[in-house]
């Protein structure tokens, strides 16, 4: 079940409501939700008191974003244990909620092996509800100090590749803190940058079909003060042939374990730019999201989304004449059909470098991906 609470942004300054937190209200524990599918026209709670509720989010893209996939997954878990659901049940349906990006499966294979394991050395229902509860915060604490080891990394490497400062950055998507623990991946990059007085431009590419550039990123990049502009997709070639991008960065849902990564569709096209015009493409994600289990791109089940999503245009809390309440307006004739994929891949010859917490991997090759996962294994032993 899910509640939503609204918050008036008529005063117009900038906001901290976090993408996702944990609460617990006498009337029992529940996972609060910054409502993606409303920003930027309001800022609304979506109050999830149960793991199916949670799913409806994933599935809606109220809730997104790699890192903050896993984070809600492990969450999810913990909140069917706390309130005696049968945890595998909810663990199942939470990990399948979106097929391509792992970070959602990670986030809850880890809080169901916590509460497997607190199960496994004779603790009650409670304390193993109390172990997937500690887990899921304990991912949440990792993932905001990668997102700050990220924007540190992937700034110098910026710096190596851009002597001189006054970056031009085009990216795609979102990746701020909309879609993690802390400050995002690929936007706490540009962020860094902004921050040290280097980022001269931030190129946002809208991102069709449900535009999450023009709604989420630019939203976030308001709040942050900096430089930004907001461009349909179909331009960034023009971008590029007129010299204005000095680097490419994005995030991503999954990367194979020969480099091949997964990203909102939208994303190799910018590759095959970035190249024809010796243009740096930068992918930063944390190793989570890495998955050395799938060998390549081919074997990435690449989620496919309704048509209504390309042959209709909504606008969240904007009413328009014409549109019936909750629908869109039809931009396409009746009964066509569309080709909708969430997600596409881009093969690891047309990515740079892959900027990661651990460090930064270039070239891009299954040995030094390999290394680095095995370095984070270590550290995360030690």
């Amino acid at each position: 079940m899910a509640d939503q609470y609204a918050y008036s942004g008529d005063d117009k300054r900038p906001t901290e409501i976090p993408a996702i937190r944990w609460e617990e209200p006498p009337e029992g524990p529940v996972l609060v939700l910054l409502d993606q599918t409303r920003l930027p026209a309001e800022e609304v709670e979506l109050v999830c008191t149960d793991a199916s509720a949670l799913v409806e989010a994933i599935r809606s893209l109220a809730v997104r974003g790699a890192p903050l996939l896993g984070i809600a997954g492990a969450y999810g878990v913990a909140l069917a244990a706390v309130r005696g659901f049968d945890v595998d049940e909810a663990a199942s349906a939470l990990a399948t909620a979106r097929p391509t990006a792992v970070n959602l499966a990670v986030g809850v294979r880890r809080a169901q092996a916590a509460h497997e394991a607190a199960l496994a050395k004779g603790g009650d229902i409670r304390q193993a509800a109390a172990a997937a509860l500690a887990a899921a915060r304990q991912l949440h604490r990792e993932d905001a100090e990668a997102s700050g080891r990220m924007a540190e990394h992937g700034l110098a490497l910026l710096d190596e590749l851009l002597p001189g400062g006054g970056h031009r950055i085009l990216t795609h998507c979102n990746t701020g803190s909309l879609v993690s623990g802390g400050e995002g991946t690929a936007f706490a990059v540009a962020l860094a940058a902004h921050r040290v007085g280097r980022l001269r431009r931030l190129w946002v590419d809208e991102t069709r079909p449900l535009l999450q550039g023009a709604r989420l990123t630019a939203y976030e990049a308001a709040r942050s003060g900096m430089a930004y502009t907001l461009l349909t997709d179909n331009a960034a070639g023009s971008l590029f042939a007129a010299g204005e991008v000095d680097a490419v960065l994005i995030g991503a849902d999954r990367i194979t374990a020969d480099g091949s990564v997964a990203n909102k569709v939208g994303s190799y096209p910018l590759a095959v730019l970035a190249r024809y015009h010796h243009v740096p493409f930068i992918v930063v994600a944390p190793v989570t999201t890495v998955d050395l289990d799938t060998p390549d791109g081919a074997s990435i089940e690449v989620e496919q989304r309704a048509g209504h999503e390309v042959t209709e245009l909504v606008a969240p809390q904007v009413p328009v004449a014409g549109a019936e309440a909750g629908g869109g307006i039809p931009v396409a004739p009746l009964g066509t059909q569309a080709y909708n994929p969430a997600f596409d891949v881009t093969p690891p010859e047309l990515v740079t470098a892959i900027v990661t917490e651990e460090g930064v991997v270039s070239p891009v090759t299954a040995e030094a991906l390999a290394e680095v996962c095995g370095r984070s294994r270590r550290v995360a032993a030690g």
